[in-house]
């Protein structure tokens, strides 16, 4: 028969007290467990951009937009950020917003037109494409047309400008021709009506010589063949263009500054800039007047400036009168002959030749016209040699 050892009471009483210890802690320990794994949210599926997608939006040029079925921005090509089309993580424009919901919704790919305000009040022309990308994220393509849609508008006004411009000579021209053919017996006033023919169809070659003259400008590149372009020949063949005009006026074109100068450029927009500077102080001077045309070099530019006594130009005016079409005083136009064009072309010929076009004026007082373009090197050595 064993023998059951004897445990006295005080050591029954720790174990049993070891024993509810552990039990408990298995217990709260369990508990634990079972709470942190009802709080962790079961992993799910989140929509990634597929990876030839992500490696095509880094290298694209144009904006791109990769949108989740949550509306939140996944991906997004440097151009979007730089259109302002991202804020974070979601789209800028509601109306982009919008279509991107519309085209999740019934997988349809959309395209339209908008218009995003920016910063300056201006309003940025945009072309959006939106597309499903998979079957829970959104591609969209956006094009800023904002330079586009100006030149547009420039155009448009540009034809409609014209079309008012030559409508005005032909117009007179079959008024006048109207009025001969009713007064053919009267010699004198047929006379008349002939001399002011005459004047209408100068003013009607001269506008289109212009209109000629500013599109061939605008298409060639000058600097495809530059070369040195002589200044003392440039000013004589635009004074020589106004000598009638300025006879008939009794207007001295008077020439001086520094000789031999060159510029590298197109020496015919150079000589069609300079005549019309030319030509235009001499229509705006008053009679018995005189116009000067002067040369200097500043700073590594040739200065060619044609100073005028004439009507002189508001200061409200300076900053239009640039414009094409734009006249300062529109009821002077018909007698002095202006198109409106001359000082657009000189504009145009300064730009592309990497100078510039300043005015001063003062009404009554006259006006100076200083065009600035880049001096030969060749021509200022030569200058360095004579002083």
């Amino acid at each position: 028969m064993r023998t059951i050892p004897f445990v006295n009471p005080t050591t029954q009483a720790f174990l049993a007290a070891l024993i509810g210890a552990v039990v408990a802690g298995s217990a709260v320990l369990a508990w634990h467990v079972s709470d942190r794994q009802q709080r962790t949210p079961t992993p799910v599926d989140e929509p990634r951009v597929p990876t030839g997608v992500a490696t095509v939006l880094s290298v694209l040029r144009s904006s791109a937009v990769v949108v989740d079925d949550s509306d939140v921005v996944l991906k997004a090509s440097a151009p979007a950020y730089a259109l302002g089309l991202v804020r974070g993580t979601s789209l800028a424009s509601a109306e982009l917003a919008d279509l991107v919901q519309q085209v999740r919704r019934d997988g349809q790919i959309r395209e339209t037109e908008l218009a995003m305000p920016r910063s300056n009040g201006a309003a940025r022309h945009v072309t959006a494409r939106v597309a499903p990308l998979g079957s829970r994220l959104v591609l969209a393509l956006v094009e800023d047309r904002t330079r586009e849609r100006r030149v547009e508008e420039v155009r448009r006004d540009f034809v409609a400008n014209v079309s008012h411009e030559l409508k005005t000579p032909v117009g007179a021209i079959r008024l006048l021709a109207e009025a001969a053919q009713g007064a053919a017996d009267d010699p004198e006033a047929v006379k008349r009506f002939a001399g002011r023919m005459l004047t209408e169809s100068d003013r009607l070659t001269h506008l289109v010589q212009q209109i000629i003259e500013l599109s061939r400008l605008q298409a060639d590149d000058p600097l495809d063949a530059p070369s040195p372009v002589r200044l003392d020949d440039v000013i004589k063949i635009a004074i020589d263009t106004s000598k009638i005009d300025a006879e008939a006026k009794r207007i001295q074109v008077v020439s001086g500054g520094l000789e031999n100068l060159e510029i590298f450029g197109n020496e015919q927009q150079v000589t069609a800039a300079v005549s019309n500077l030319v030509a235009n102080a001499v229509s705006y001077s008053d009679p018995d007047s005189t116009v000067l045309v002067t040369t200097k070099v500043d700073q590594g530019n040739v200065e060619i400036s044609v100073v005028d006594q004439g009507i002189g130009i508001p200061s409200t005016e300076l900053d239009r009168i640039f414009e094409r079409f734009y006249r300062v005083d529109p009821a002077r136009h018909r007698s002095t002959g202006g198109t409106g064009l001359g000082l657009s072309i000189v504009k145009h010929v300064a730009a592309t030749h990497g100078g510039e076009i300043r005015v001063w004026s003062a009404e009554g007082q006259g006006s100076t016209f200083t065009l600035s373009l880049p001096v030969h090197r060749g021509s200022e050595q030569k200058q360095e040699e004579r002083l």
